[in-house]
């Protein structure tokens, strides 16, 4: 099958492996399973058919010491009610829509609004709550899932009926993850990962602020009240946003005297605008924790990174190990369409028609300095 190919993996010692067992309940009674994925080097990562959600992923030290360093629960069917995305699959259209509205073709589709005024995250009932179908596992040279699920003409306001896909493939080379998705009827679509890394370990009591981050782009999106894009576009050079070469994500998120953006997002939580041409594989962002060496390099096909600092844990939601998750316990990286992008032609288009293959790849690669 051609889902082996999505990442050029390197030889390894003893082969890559994908197993499915259960992993508790929703509420309602329905059953989560999970698919353990280990690239035979000792990197696994666990992947929930619940939101096809990220719910683990172990990586090594620069001596060999294994830790989770994404945030997320230790019981499956918590993923069906509680809230932040954690690990989740995002759909249809990651991040905010407008008013909760957008016309295509000359129709105006409304969308249940979840964020105040606004559209998030494909809504209350969006793809990160639902059950998806295991299609296919194997392993090999890469360890692999492939899983799909089906959204219904007019679910949660959206056009046409959307068949997608998420194809996680871990091997040598890191973790890939692979979004497909094909519609009966001219709509709009632009699906992420919402995981929150903290690669000092996401069970221990350090922040994420003393992570290094670099982000390969020149330029973001300023928000307006309700972190809806202005519609310009405001270079980083000289500003808080100014990731370009490596810096300490907490050296200037306190800095909302001087950049009012910050107070708007109440920490980070901005489209940077990727360099490359959207569509091609390119480096998004680069995230280092000094202590442990763990680097996590980021790379996608999509216009644009979400940088967001988790600035709304709040210590209500207890995660793995019992620890209540507060802010900048983790942060995100969530490679996607510019929000708002249905409301704004002048952005890359997220209109997906019929016999069009809607893609996005994202890559993970891990090492450690």
């Amino acid at each position: 099958m051609t889902t082996l190919a999505i990442l050029p993996a390197k030889p390894v010692p003893w082969p890559a492996t994908a197993r499915l067992h259960p992993f508790g309940a929703t509420p309602s009674g329905e059953a989560v399973g999970a698919i353990e994925l280990d690239n035979g080097e000792g990197i696994r990562a666990r992947i929930l058919t619940l939101g096809a959600t990220l719910q683990s992923l172990g990586l090594p030290d620069r001596d060999g010491r294994m830790a989770d360093v994404v945030l997320g629960f230790d019981e499956g069917g918590r993923y069906a009610s509680e809230g932040h995305y954690l690990g989740s699959t995002i759909g249809r259209y990651a991040n905010r829509i407008a008013g909760g509205r957008f016309t295509l073709d000359g129709v105006e589709h409304r969308l249940p609004m979840n964020d105040g005024a606004h559209h998030l995250h494909g809504g209350p009932d969006g793809f990160h709550r639902r059950m998806w179908t295991v299609e296919e596992i194997g392993g090999g040279e890469a360890a692999f899932v492939r899983l799909s699920l089906v959204s219904v003409d007019g679910d949660s306001g959206y056009p046409g009926t959307l068949r997608a896909e998420a194809i996680y493939s871990l091997s040598a080379d890191g973790l890939a993850l692979t979004y497909r998705a094909t519609t009966d009827r001219p709509t709009v679509v632009g699906m992420t990962n919402h995981s929150y890394f903290n690669l000092a370990g996401a069970g221990g009591d350090e922040t994420v602020l003393g992570h290094k981050l670099t982000i390969a782009a020149d330029g973001y999106l300023p928000v307006a009240p309700g972190v809806i894009p202005t519609g310009g576009r405001r270079l980083v050079a000289g500003s808080a946003f100014d990731f370009r070469e490596s810096a300490m994500v907490g050296a200037r998120i306190r800095e909302a005297g001087a950049e009012e953006q910050l107070l708007l997002g109440r920490g980070y939580d901005h489209n940077f605008i990727l360099r490359g041409a959207d569509g091609s594989l390119r480096h998004a962002a680069t995230l280092e924790h000094p202590g442990s060496g763990r680097v996590l390099e980021l790379h996608s096909t999509a216009p644009g990174v979400q940088f967001y600092s988790g600035n709304f844990l709040d210590g209500t939601m207890t995660g793995k190990g019992g620890r209540a998750y507060r802010q900048s316990d983790g942060l995100c990286l969530e490679p996607q369409p510019f929000p708002d992008t249905p409301n704004r032609p002048d952005f890359p288009s997220a209109r997906l028609d019929p016999g069009e293959v809607y893609e996005h790849r994202i890559l993970w690669r891990f090492r450690t300095a």
